[in-house]
């Protein structure tokens, strides 16, 4: 399908938003604030912001709606979410686009839709009653809204959720966390979880990936006081973000914030325009960024995306280090959480652990 094509087709998949306000002008005239993202696009009549999905047209903004780029059900565990129902199935669902342009990025097919010509993922028309009907048929009792940044697409992401918890299920994005407020505020009635991608601990880092540090931070500070469960996964790319001064930062960071948030590192394997310029994250790194975060006082640091990385997969009780939970990959093999306590000495273990929790 052509840009063009897709363009037309996006423009029909697509209703006027809420997070938004008029800067000037009047009508069809007006210029528009979005407020779904820190980038704050001010966009003029039939101009688009950063993320290529949010548009304006005759003075109001028209946001993603109807449709689904990707449906599957997923363990929690592939979010990554490791203390949020562990063991238990997510529907995720992704629309296309994204506020950032990550030159690493492992989504790249639909995140950078209308930005890069040969990201080729496609729409295809969904209502939220199918991706609810779609969990309960999975018995599936988490919807996850992924795959490309679900910032920009709150809206629908609103109108899903609140079908979602009509019938009981949890709720979670997996995001890069570039929000403003507004939008925090706009999905905390109907959101349960918010796994955040903290991308690197340097400002020239997050100009190149087309943002700025400051509003991630401030997205978990403000998750955490609002109650929402918060994991951080730091995809580490060596090069870019992989220095032991730039790990100790971000480790010290999450600690100023709450050291029960689970901290996950993550091994990058060769995608998009970085795929001949940077390796294949060895495991001897993903183990040294797991003892950095340990070090700085995070109670649980996890190690990802390569096969048996042992006990760096496992969940163990803060207080006796007992093991609580042993994974292998995506599958849990052991599980002596006991209603949110460790079975061994009975010590609360932050996070989400059974269905009934509200």
């Amino acid at each position: 399908m052509s840009g063009d094509d897709l363009k037309t087709q996006l423009t029909g998949l697509s209703r006027e938003g809420v997070l938004y306000r008029c800067v000037s002008g009047k009508g069809a005239e007006r210029v528009l604030e979005c407020k779904a993202c820190a980038h704050r696009c001010k966009i003029s009549p039939g101009q688009r912001g950063l993320c290529c999905m949010r548009r304006n047209e005759g003075g109001k903004l028209m946001v993603p709606w109807g449709y689904v780029s990707g449906l599957a059900c997923d363990p929690v565990e592939k979010k990554p979410f490791y203390h949020f129902l562990p063991g238990k199935d997510a529907l995720s669902f992704g629309m296309l686009g994204c506020n950032f342009h990550c030159q690493f990025c492992q989504n790249w097919t639909s995140s950078q839709t209308l930005r890069d010509p040969e990201a080729t993922a496609c729409p295809k028309k969904c209502q939220p009653e199918e991706i609810i009907s779609m969990a309960m048929q999975y018995e599936a009792p988490i919807i996850a809204s992924t795959y490309n940044e679900p910032l920009i697409t709150s809206e629908w992401g609103v109108d899903v959720f609140k079908l979602a918890k009509k019938k009981n299920l949890f709720t979670c994005y997996v995001s890069n966390g570039y929000a403003t407020r507004e939008v925090l505020e706009y999905m905390a009635p109907y959101m349960d979880a918010m796994n955040v991608d903290l991308k690197c601990f340097t400002e020239d880092g997050y100009r190149k990936l087309g943002g700025r540090l400051e509003p991630v931070l401030e997205t978990i500070r403000n998750l955490w006081k609002m109650k929402k469960w918060v994991e951080v996964i730091t995809l580490i790319v060596p090069g870019f973000n992989d220095s032991k001064e730039e790990l100790e930062k971000m480790a010290e960071f999450m600690v100023s914030v709450s050291p029960s948030i689970p901290w996950h590192v993550t091994a990058y394997h060769q995608q998009y325009k970085y795929s001949s310029r940077f390796k294949v994250t060895p495991p001897n790194k993903i183990a040294e960024a797991v003892e950095i975060g340990r070090q700085a006082g995070i109670k649980y640091v996890y190690g990802g995306n390569i096969l048996d990385m042992g006990q760096y997969e496992n969940t163990f009780c803060h207080k006796c280090g007992s093991t609580l939970i042993k994974r292998r990959g995506f599958q849990i093999v052991h599980n002596a959480v006991q209603s949110g306590h460790c079975g061994n000495c009975s010590s609360v273990i932050p996070g989400i652990w059974q269905t009934a929790e509200r």
